[in-house]
């Protein structure tokens, strides 16, 4: 270490075996899942299309003691995270590697559905977690069509084919079969769940499958995460100061240059309004 005439000091040489031969410490390959779940081929969706490769890159590291994975979702698709977490288990016993989750903001909903992928899950005391449950939304616009003199003119081969037709009243009947679909959807992420974590999930089924979302520090309490920590320090106490994080993302393409957040299918009104519903995908949470 070296000291200079106006008092500052430099910083000490690394070794020159380190320097000649690089970071001999372990190299974690690291995954971020950030970004609404959707089966949308958009930028900044998630779904198993743009995941899978980046899944499969990572754990084709032979030397990684485990695979980390960064997960900041409030949700989406039910499908779309069942098949990144069902991805996620098979190439966790493919390669025999453990996986580590980091939630930064939020795993919520489909979100925490593939945070419960992981073999450990580390979250910032304030990012939320949970909201196990299933939500379907829509608008009815009868009365607006009416007020406008629209006749609205619908014809269908099977009686529940115009189920909640926005432009229809809305049928007790219709409810009911949509209130079936969520029970059902609702059920196989209350089993995945389970199948991860009953063992540490430490309140009764009716205190945690209320589509609830909870702050990570009570999530602690509740074991719906592990600990708490981050990505960069948490592996740095587990891997030593001479570990590598290694990023795994998608390659950019010039199809990616600024864009003012529009995607280059040239469809602007479905690019303003998937960022519309990611927002709302948000603003659910708070965030």
């Amino acid at each position: 270490m070296t000291a200079f005439s106006d008092g500052q000091i430099e910083a000490p040489k690394r070794p020159w075996y380190k320097r000649f031969f690089g970071n001999r410490g372990p190299v974690i390959p690291v995954v971020r899942l950030q970004g609404v779940i959707s089966q949308d081929l958009k930028l900044g969706r998630l779904n198993i299309a743009s995941v899978a490769p980046l899944l499969e890159k990572a754990f084709k590291i032979k030397k990684a003691p485990v695979v980390a994975i960064v997960v900041n979702s409030p949700g989406g698709s039910p499908v779309q995270s069942r098949l990144i977490a069902q991805r996620i288990r098979q190439l966790a016993e493919q390669h025999e590697k453990r996986v580590l989750v980091f939630v930064e903001d939020a795993a919520a909903s489909g979100g925490y559905f593939i945070a419960s992928a992981g073999d450990e899950i580390i979250a910032d005391p304030s990012s939320l977690v949970g909201s196990i449950g299933v939500v379907m939304a829509s608008f009815g616009f009868v009365d607006a069509i009416a007020k406008l003199g629209i006749d609205r003119r619908l014809y269908t081969a099977g009686k529940n084919k115009s189920t909640l037709d926005p432009f229809l009243p809305e049928k007790p009947e219709d409810v009911a079969r949509i209130k079936q679909l969520e029970l059902d959807i609702h059920e196989v992420f209350i089993d995945h769940v389970k199948s991860r974590r009953a063992s540490k999930i430490t309140l009764a089924d009716e205190e945690v499958y209320t589509g609830e979302f909870w702050t990570a520090k009570r999530g602690l309490a509740m074991g719906l995460v592990d600990s708490l920590g981050d990505l960069h320090g948490t592996l740095r106490e587990r891997f030593g100061k001479e570990v590598t994080i290694k990023s795994i993302a998608p390659k950019k393409s010039l199809l990616q240059l600024p864009n003012f957040g529009l995607s280059a299918s040239g469809d602007v009104a479905a690019d303003v309004m998937a960022k519309i519903e990611d927002r709302e995908a948000w603003s659910r949470l708070g965030l």
